[in-house]
């Protein structure tokens, strides 16, 4: 019995360097979204803009009778489907638009550089 008592107290430094190494964790990956918000910050009016025109074409569409499948067909060859066309197509990425995008790998080096200090 003096063996069991011997060998949980021996692991007490052990779980407690546990316990920290969790706690790290958990507070590093419950931070990274926050790195989100260096991302465009659209204004409120943007959006608004949008809302009336969607709005203003579902009113065309619902006084309008039903579109045939030809017409269907159309609209869909035009932009990234049929209901939404070619709407907001520049802010969509794409291989072509993302050439000088850094990926994540770079941006936790990044990071990793500013908080050790070495640049």
């Amino acid at each position: 019995m003096k063996f069991i008592t011997l060998g949980i107290s021996s692991l007490r430094p052990l779980q407690f360097l546990f316990l920290i190494f969790t706690c790290t964790l958990l507070f590093l990956f419950s931070s990274f979204p926050a790195f989100a918000i260096s991302s465009y910050q659209s204004q409120p009016e943007e959006g608004t803009t949008q809302l009336l025109e969607t709005q203003r074409k579902t009113d065309e569409v619902a006084k309008s009778p039903p579109i045939t499948l030809k017409e269907s067909q159309q609209r869909t060859k035009k932009g990234l489907n049929a209901v939404q066309g070619d709407a907001d197509i520049e802010k969509m990425k794409t291989p072509e638009n993302s050439q000088d995008a850094t990926s994540v790998e770079e941006e936790v080096k990044n990071f990793l550089k500013e908080v050790t200090g070495n640049k």
